[in-house]
């Protein structure tokens, strides 16, 4: 399971929260993966097999992508900017952007950052122990900023009873945006996911939690 805890630099930041600019200037390129929470750093640690699941996704995509050729990309790393904070940033596990919308995003090109939800087509967290990070606080933020499909893939079935069912067990949660607001479609075993972005993807939920054993 992704292991997160905060990373406390100096004295001085235990007291004042930082800004995303300040963390965007902090953020130790190649060293790591830091998401800002409400001022302060979060070290995220993904274990292999979260990896592995985020990493089969993507390329899954990618594939789509290139057959279709969708004007769409896949950043190794891109950090998507509260829509009413300038103390949080969030980093997807997989994040599908619209290469046209690039020219309206005022801090894509200095500092691989997201600030309009209309530039994600599509947005991946893979849950980990920290579960309610991705079916509340993350859920919440994607939905104001207006980014149209977010997926929440819990391979190990942690979340919570009212999000994945019970018996727990494993689940993807595919959250579309309709009049501003999340609608949600939940997929399991051997069902096939249907995605409004790539409505011509075939995968199955047990294949995606397979790539996760």
């Amino acid at each position: 399971m992704q292991e997160k805890g905060t990373v406390n630099l100096t004295e001085e930041q235990d007291i004042k929260l930082m800004t995303l600019e300040e963390f965007l200037d902090w953020y130790p390129d190649g060293y790591g993966k830091f998401e800002l929470h409400n001022g302060v750093i979060i070290k995220m640690q993904p274990t292999g097999t979260h990896e592995e699941v985020a990493g089969f996704l993507a390329l899954e995509l990618g594939i789509e992508i290139k057959r279709l050729n969708l004007p769409f990309f896949i950043p190794r790393q891109g950090i998507i900017k509260a829509v009413d904070s300038d103390k949080s940033g969030y980093i997807p596990d997989v994040m599908v952007l619209d290469l046209n919308a690039m020219i309206n995003e005022p801090m894509w090109k200095k500092r691989s950052t997201i600030t309009q939800g209309t530039s994600v087509k599509l947005a991946i967290e893979v849950v980990s122990n920290n579960w309610q990070d991705y079916y509340l606080m993350k859920l919440g933020e994607y939905e104001k900023l207006g980014i149209s499909e977010y997926w929440v893939i819990d391979y190990l079935g942690l979340g919570g009873k009212r999000y994945i069912g019970e018996p727990k067990q494993p689940t993807i949660s595919v959250y579309h945006l309709v009049e501003g607001e999340y609608t949600v479609e939940l997929f399991r075993g051997e069902d096939i996911l249907i995605s409004p972005a790539f409505p011509e993807l075939n995968l199955v939920g047990s294949t995606i939690f397979k790539s996760g054993q």
